[in-house]
């Protein structure tokens, strides 16, 4: 057994891990002082030569070094790690931190830390500034902020005694706990990466540990019967396993299956799926958990909103599509043959459970196709996750279960899905005018219109987004507004993922049509979002030849179709389809 010590500065990590080695004979693992062994000079140093971007280079080196795979899951403390406070920041990090290890989140008041930082020298601790103990506890709680998620992630124990009782306190956790548990069970809670309470439901992030996160929130709640709503192959591969670990628990599960992918997302679905809720005597208090992709949770998420007026939701997405974009930010909805997703609700979840070792057995198409998702959450402002995706995208999409074991797909995963949660946080329903969640639709005025065009067949959601993300970027360049340099970069990206590369096959005529009905329209005019040099902006003056130019770079077929015969073909009968689309 391996454990991990976590907090803010000042919590006596460094303290408590040395006295807990001593106590059980285990190897101590002071990661700032490695990396200040390596450097030759203490950490203020090092920040005063390169800056924190050159410390975090040396700390992810000492992390991937030094951290591994625990050498051994039995009961006996082998190695204390005590991890600089923001060691756990970088998704990858946490990747090789957190696995297999018990990780304690060693937590005090900014209070109390800032007198304790008092005797620190000028400049030792970098990002803890101030003379006085309340510019040291502004500091402090400005960092606890933007950590908690990752510390959380671990189990809290309070650090406000001496670091003696500490450690006594970590000892008596770690001890019968772990004595009594047997390697296998300890193997099956799996590592949680983040933890958040957010106004979008609570986020649980990490890898093997779907089961232990869904008991530990149902009974939380006090549930003693669930509904769980699949869909075939989901249920095959996941929900089976996941209601028998709940029913081991003494609880009543419920099993209602619906079609697979859009299949679902008819009315039609929707009123079969109330009744069997209905049939079964679902009440109120009774949570409903949806075990499937971004389609099933759009449907069961519209299930929980109406079903007597509404019902406790859990999210447990299983695709990479559901986990970093459909699951989280609680639109609910069905489509129409007039268009996606037209008939919805909004229905924030209890909870969202977001296992990426369930993503080890998906298609690599699947795979591919969610990555549009991604590179339009990159191209909204998170230059990091573009950068990931462009040093090793394709590889994830070619071989999932290496993606995922290597922490790839988690990083992807984790930036896009928390990217997303800022910007539904500060506007949860679109609200009229705003520029806030509106962005997040970057892609999808032609992306829903082409998979309407198919029949919602042929074509994934994310395949429609990479097509849509190039007819916006035709868009903006021809508005003058998207940077042509963006553009090629932009379009570099989606051609090294192999995305929209083919024309969609489908009619244009048909495609403006549907931008008619496209939900951004406001006052008669549709809301794009197109790409600025660094983010986007939203505009309700697009001219019809900049439409024209979008239609065809989107249903052009990428580096050839879109610059070569994309514009030709593309280009015949849009006439009132096209006005239609400023009406």
């Amino acid at each position: 057994m391996e454990l991990l010590l976590v907090g803010l500065s000042g919590a006596g990590k460094t303290t408590v891990a040395r006295l807990v080695a001593e106590r059980a004979g285990a190897e101590l693992i002071d990661l700032d002082a490695e990396i200040e062994r390596r450097a030759g000079r203490p950490i203020a140093g090092i920040f005063a030569a390169g800056g924190e971007a050159a410390f975090r280079a040396l700390e992810a080196d000492v992390v991937a070094e030094l951290a591994g795979d625990p050498a051994d899951d039995g009961p006996v403390l082998r190695r204390v790690i005590a991890a600089g406070g923001g060691a756990v920041v970088d998704p990858l990090n946490r990747w090789r931190l957190y696995r297999g290890r018990r990780v304690a989140w060693l937590d005090a008041p900014v209070e109390l830390l800032a007198d304790r930082l008092a005797g620190a020298g000028e400049g030792e601790r970098p990002l803890v500034p101030g003379s006085r103990a309340t510019e040291r506890s502004v500091a402090l709680e400005a960092l606890l902020q933007a950590r908690r998620r990752f510390y959380a992630a671990g189990e809290r124990v309070p650090a406000e005694d001496g670091p003696a009782e500490v450690a006594e306190r970590l000892v008596a956790l770690l001890g019968p706990a772990d004595t009594r548990t047997s390697t296998q069970n300890r193997t099956q809670r799996g590592a949680r990466l983040l933890d958040a309470a957010t106004p979008l439901g609570r986020i649980v992030i990490g890898a093997g540990l779907a089961a232990t996160a869904l008991r530990e929130i149902l009974e939380a709640r006090g549930a003693r019967r669930v509904a769980i709503l699949s869909e075939p192959e989901a249920w095959r591969l996941h929900g089976e396993r996941l209601a028998d670990a709940v029913r081991a628990r003494g609880l009543d599960v419920k099993v209602v299956l619906l079609p697979r992918g859009e299949r679902a997302k008819t009315l039609r679905v929707l009123e079969a799926t109330l009744r069997q809720l209905a049939a079964r005597r679902l009440e109120r208090q009774d949570p409903i958990v949806a075990v499937g992709g971004g389609a099933l949770g759009d449907v069961v998420g519209f299930a929980a909103a109406t079903y007597l007026r509404g019902v406790p939701l859990i999210q447990v997405p299983t695709t990479l599509l559901a986990q970093l974009d459909a699951s989280i930010g609680g639109k609910t909805a069905v489509d129409l043959p007039e268009g996606k997703n037209l008939v919805g609700a909004f229905r924030q979840p209890a909870a969202v459970i977001i296992d990426v070792a369930l993503l080890a057995t998906l298609p690599p198409r699947q795979v591919r196709a969610a990555l549009g998702e991604a590179v339009k959450m990159g191209v909204l402002g998170d230059e990091r996750l573009l950068q990931c995706l462009e040093a090793s995208g394709p590889a994830l999409a070619r071989t999932p279960a290496s993606a995922v074991a290597s922490g790839a797909l988690a990083e992807v995963v984790e930036r896009a899905a928390w990217a997303k949660v800022e910007v539904v946080s500060a506007d949860e329903r679109e609200a009229p005018g705003a520029e806030g969640r509106i962005r997040l639709n970057l892609g999808h005025s032609f992306g829903h219109a082409i998979e309407a065009a198919a029949g919602y067949r042929r074509i994934l959601h994310g395949e429609a987004v990479a097509h849509g993300l190039r007819g916006a970027l035709a868009v903006g360049q021809a508005m003058g507004l998207t940077p042509n340099g963006r553009a090629e970069r932009i379009s570099a990206l989606l051609d090294h993922l192999d995305l929209a590369r083919t024309p969609p096959g489908v009619d244009p005529e048909q495609v403006m049509e549907l931008l008619a009905a496209d939900k951004k329209m406001a006052g008669g005019r549709l809301r794009w979002v197109l790409p600025t040099a660094d983010g986007v902006t939203v505009r309700d003056d697009v001219p019809p030849e900049a439409v024209e130019a979008g239609l065809a770079a989107a249903l052009g077929g990428g580096a050839t179709g879109g610059r070569a015969g994309g514009g030709r073909a593309a280009s015949g009968g849009f006439g009132d389809a096209r006005r239609g689309a400023r009406r």
